[in-house]
């Protein structure tokens, strides 16, 4: 007799791993302008962030077919154990150099929770009870998304921010020995092509680029050999990666998808709001405790009003897209992002961090609008499509958020070499609130006010991008051509 498969325990096991995967991101970004201050190399922060998304997006459709040929547990113990490495490893990083490889090693296993998770929900659950089953996932992101700020802000600030990595572990040893004990499933091995090629360009192009945005008028100068070097090396990375996406019997991306209308809409504007996002919850608590001189658990709590709003706007997206179609109500949420950015870019040292709360309230209202309504998009896509339209929607908008954060990170680190010539100053010293009561209040006011000068200048862009998007979203079909997607 076949063992049968325990349905209760290997869904706590999947929703263990589905909110570190999902808290990981907001508890990192509250704890960046502390490791910053403990570590250095304020222009390397940009690196922390985009490594890790670059990796795990290129591993996510790996992980999927490798779970179809050798089944889900293996894949998911494999890229569980992965995580856990490089979550124990960046625990103990010494310098911001060292973090960064650590992080690339944990996004591969990212990939791997990301994409397994939901395939052994489907595998475990009928149809008609896998809605429910999603519906708690999707609750345990939006709880990851409050909880994460302020558990990130509280470790920082009376434990250490070694232990944002280090909570990680048992969480994820339970998570594994639960869906190692009680999944038993029956392997069919799926003779699929694995797209290493495609997968191999792409990381090599991505990487060349990103190490060109992130290093150009620092290390190296704009116009030196290595950069441009870098620069058309990427491109025609890029371009051989469509080469061999296009001949692909099973490609990363399939390119076909982007002759849909529709589909090229959602992808395009959710590539660039991707980008909004990131930066939103990256650089706000830099300007909360490099700005305002707050610690980390400030910070934490000015995020969480975007949890609480974004839940709000995609239940309210879920009836509107009955009545009034997918593109009235995206274009109703890319509208909020507009004000919501449009706000951001006009706040100063000034301003009181009660406005903070109102901003990141509606980010989370514009983005539950909008994200919801895209998805409704990709999933109106013929059936035969469907699994592959949301694996590609979901790597664009990675993808958006790994080359806006390298883009923001440029423009910030202009403003940083400003600011370290004031007198010689550190400014990884004014992340921290102890170090940064010890300079004197003139210099301090200085440092901050072009660090601000910096941030203000991506807020701007955001606000830019948010314009794009909604010039984008008009472009989507109306209703009867959507329908009949």
């Amino acid at each position: 007799m076949k063992p049968v498969t325990n349905k209760r325990n290997v869904t706590i096991g999947v929703m263990i791993a589905t909110f570190l995967a999902a808290i990981e991101g907001t508890i990192v970004s509250t704890a960046m302008p502390t490791i910053v201050s403990d570590l250095g190399g304020l222009h390397l922060i940009s690196w922390v962030v985009s490594i890790y998304l670059l990796t795990s997006a290129v591993t996510t459709p790996i992980f999927g077919k490798l779970a179809d040929l050798f089944g889900r547990k293996i894949v998911f113990t494999s890229g569980a154990i992965l995580f856990l490495i490089g979550s124990a490893l960046s625990g103990l990083a010494q310098t911001m150099e060292q973090l960064i490889w650590f992080r690339a090693f944990q996004g591969l296993g990212a990939g791997s929770i990301i994409t397994v998770t939901y395939t052994i929900v489907g595998d475990i659950y009928p149809f008609e009870q896998r809605g429910k089953v999603q519906g708690w996932m999707s609750g345990i992101w939006g709880i990851s998304g409050i909880l994460g700020p302020l558990t990130g802000g509280l470790l920082v600030d009376y434990v250490s921010w070694h232990w944002i990595f280090y909570m990680n572990i048992p969480f994820g040893i339970v998570s594994i020995v639960l869906i190692w004990l009680y999944l038993h499933e029956h392997i069919e091995k799926v003779n699929k092509h694995i797209d290493y090629a495609g997968a191999s360009i792409f990381t090599i192009s991505v990487s060349a680029l990103l190490y060109a945005l992130l290093s150009g008028g620092q290390e190296h100068p704009w116009g030196s050999p290595l950069i441009m070097g870098l620069l058309v090396f990427s491109a025609l990375g890029i371009l051989l990666f469509l080469y061999v996406e296009k001949r692909s019997p099973e490609p990363m991306v399939p390119l076909g998808l982007f002759s849909m209308r529709a589909m090229s809409i959602v992808n395009i504007a959710g590539f660039l709001l991707a980008a909004v996002l990131v930066a939103v919850s990256f650089y706000l608590p830099l300007w909360i405790q490099g700005v305002y001189g707050q610690g980390a658990t400030g910070s934490g709590l000015t995020l969480i009003p975007m949890s609480v709003g974004w839940p709000i706007g995609a239940a309210i997206s879920g009836r509107l897209l009955a009545r009034i179609g997918i593109r009235t109500t995206s274009l109703f949420g890319v509208a909020i992002l507009i004000a919501a950015t449009t706000w951001l870019a006009t706040i100063q040292p000034s301003s009181p961090h009660l406005l903070l709360f109102g901003i990141t309230f509606l980010v989370g209202l514009g983005f539950g609008l909008s994200f919801t309504s895209f998805t409704g998009a990709v999933l109106s896509v013929p059936w035969n499509l469907r699994g592959v339209a949301v694996s590609t929607n979901s790597f664009i908008r990675t993808l958006g958020q790994t080359l806006g954060i390298a883009l923001f990170g440029t423009l910030l680190n202009a403003s940083v070499r400003q600011a370290q010539s004031v007198e010689n100053i550190d400014v990884n010293k004014i992340l921290n609130p102890h170090e940064a009561g010890q300079l004197p209040p003139e210099l301090l006011q200085t440092v901050r006010e072009l660090l601000a000068g910096g941030l203000h200048q991506v807020f701007v862009i955001l606000a830019v991008l948010a314009v794009i998007s909604l010039l984008v979203t008009l472009g989507y079909p109306k209703q009867r051509q959507e329908e009949a997607a």
